[in-house]
This record gives C-alpha cells, sequence and structure tokens, in this order.
C-alpha cells in the first residue's frame, strides 16, 4: 500500500496483524486531529465501509469542529460529554457517548473536546443486517445507541470503547471480533439491497425508471426498498449522489474551482449551488471559508484506504 506525505498534514499507513486477523489502516495527522480508518475483513465489506477513529489532540483543551457532509448510517463511539452535534444550522446540543446516526440528507455539524473517538460507517446492507429498524425511521436523526432496542447489537461495543483511550489496533480488533460474530443475523432482500446499491453509484444511471430496471423490480417495488433499506426517496438519492460526487473531488483538492468540481449531470453551476444549500445548509462560497481539519483528513485517508473520499460513493464490496 502506497504511504506518502500531502499539504494538509502527515500521512501514515500500516499494516498489522491483530489476534490472527490482518489489520490496514490508514492515519492522516494534522496539529489538531489524527484520523485513522480501518479496513474490515472481506466478509464484513457489503456491509460497512470502514471502522474509523478521531484523537483531538489540541493545547488547553480546546474543541474541534467541522461539519459532515450527507452520509449513510454511523455508530459513534465517544464517552460522556466529549461530543455536541446539531443538524444543518441547528443549535449544537449534547450527543449521547453512543451515538448511532440514520441516513443523512443534509450536513451535521459536530465538535469535539481533547480525546477519542471511534465509528462504523454502515452501507445499506449493513443497516438491513445490524440495525433493528427501517432505514427511513431514522433518517436525518440520532439516537442514543447504547438504549435504543434497535441498536442493541451495538450496545455491548459502548462500555468498551466510550471514553477509553487504549491501543488502537487492538481497539480496531475488538470491533471487527464484534462484528463478525454478527454475520449469522439474516437480511431480508440482501441481493436486492446490494443491486440497487450498486444501481445507485453508478454514475450513468440517472432515473428512477434505471435503477428499477437495473435491479430487476417494479418503479412502486423499488421506491418501498429504498424507504426501508436507504432511507430515503430514489429521487433523493439520486440527487444525493451526483452532489457528493461533485463535493468529494472539492475536499480531495480544495483549491479546484466548484466549477471543475461538478458532476457530468448537472446542467450549470448555479443547479450545484441550489444543490449545495438543500444538502449542506449554505452556500459554496460559506463552505469552502470554514476550517475543516477532520473532514480534509479523513477524506484524503478514506481514499487512499477505501478509494473513495465520501462514505456515500463506497460500493458494496
Amino acid at each position: 500500500m502506497l504511504c506518502y506525505y500531502m499539504a494538509f498534514g502527515r500521512m501514515t499507513c500500516k499494516n498489522t496483524t491483530q489476534g490472527g486477523m490482518r489489520i490496514t489502516k490508514i492515519a492522516a495527522h494534522d496539529d489538531r486531529v489524527t484520523v485513522r480508518f480501518f479496513a474490515p475483513s472481506p466478509a464484513l465489506r457489503r456491509y460497512i465501509t470502514t471502522f474509523y477513529s478521531m484523537d483531538i489532540n489540541t493545547p488547553s483543551g480546546e474543541t474541534v469542529q467541522d461539519w459532515l457532509h450527507p452520509e449513510w448510517g454511523n455508530v459513534r463511539f465517544a464517552g460522556e460529554g466529549a461530543m455536541q452535534s446539531a443538524f444543518g444550522d441547528g443549535e449544537l446540543g449534547p450527543t449521547p457517548a453512543s451515538v448511532a446516526t440514520g441516513p443523512t440528507s443534509m450536513a451535521a455539524r459536530f465538535q469535539m473536546a481533547f480525546g477519542r473517538s471511534w465509528g462504523i460507517g454502515l452501507l445499506p446492507a449493513g443497516w438491513a443486517k445490524f440495525v433493528d429498524a427501517p432505514a427511513d425511521e431514522y433518517r436525518d436523526h440520532l439516537c442514543d445507541a447504547a438504549n435504543d432496542p434497535a441498536f442493541a447489537a451495538f450496545a455491548p461495543l459502548s462500555a468498551q470503547l466510550c471514553g477509553k483511550k487504549g491501543n488502537i489496533e487492538e481497539e480496531a480488533a475488538l470491533i471487527e471480533a464484534h462484528m463478525t460474530g454478527l454475520l449469522d443475523r439474516p437480511v431480508e432482500d440482501e441481493d436486492k439491497i446490494i443491486a440497487a446499491h450498486e444501481a445507485l453509484i453508478d454514475p450513468d444511471l440517472v432515473t428512477v425508471a434505471d435503477l428499477a430496471k437495473r435491479v430487476g423490480v417494479s418503479t412502486r417495488s423499488f421506491e418501498r426498498l429504498s424507504l426501508k433499506a436507504f432511507g430515503f426517496s430514489p429521487k433523493l438519492l439520486l440527487r444525493r449522489q451526483r452532489f457528493l460526487r461533485s463535493l468529494a473531488q472539492f475536499m480531495l483538492d480544495p483549491s479546484l474551482s466548484w466549477l471543475s468540481t461538478l458532476d457530468t449531470h448537472y446542467h450549470d453551476q448555479a443547479h450545484f449551488v441550489r444543490d449545495f444549500h438543500r444538502f449542506m445548509t449554505m452556500s459554496p462560497s460559506d463552505y469552502a471559508a470554514l476550517d475543516k481539519p477532520a473532514m480534509f483528513a479523513a477524506a484524503k485517508a478514506r481514499m487512499a484506504l477505501a478509494g473513495e473520499a465520501v462514505q456515500v460513493l463506497h460500493a458494496p464490496r
């Protein structure tokens, strides 16, 4: 695996073995934030994008603030009082020590104090496998994962990860082992969910009818499947994919003009600006001016490990 340095900070990569399991790790650093991404084992890759950790190393306990772009579902473990968050331009509020977030269609602002957090990125098939609730019931919503019955499968990890800062490889191996132990859970319509996901990330498919035809179901059936497993209507998901393909280019190279990042399916820049307001709740220029210490590092580390800069562009494989 290629290891290299970038202008935003330092990136390293490492392959290790922990408890017989091979762990691939990418770490991105700047003066305040270290973001690490771990590749799950092959058996988990149709369900989970990555395991990831973030260490905040600010002087005097200062907080770091950043904006998450729209994502699939995630479960994060940070410790009591470690993180505050809000969707869109809402006021920051306390976040549970173990927090689950459903699929999102808008930016989420977060603020984190000194310490470590862990996260598990769920692909749509992973949501269907590990979460005991339809995705649309949790869209643009967060909950206490330690106490919500829908996330009971993740509860054992809360006590083991929240507020702790141990050996990073051992903690990654703990997550891997726990999630592997859940692989026997049945998934209704798993093959259709995987086929729908693969269709969704194909940039050549631009209509709901195209997606339904690729999966081999009626448009109405595809709409129902989309809400249950993906959280949103197919039309909104296509719009979100188009937007995030463009945003990913900027995250990898912020020196680019917005015009040069536009996905080919945008009619013009005004079309893109409308989508930017819809999904990020601000203008492109306002976003470009923000300090993004965690997300710039995460985009480059994720790209180096998984080949995509943002979570929703991951393939289910």
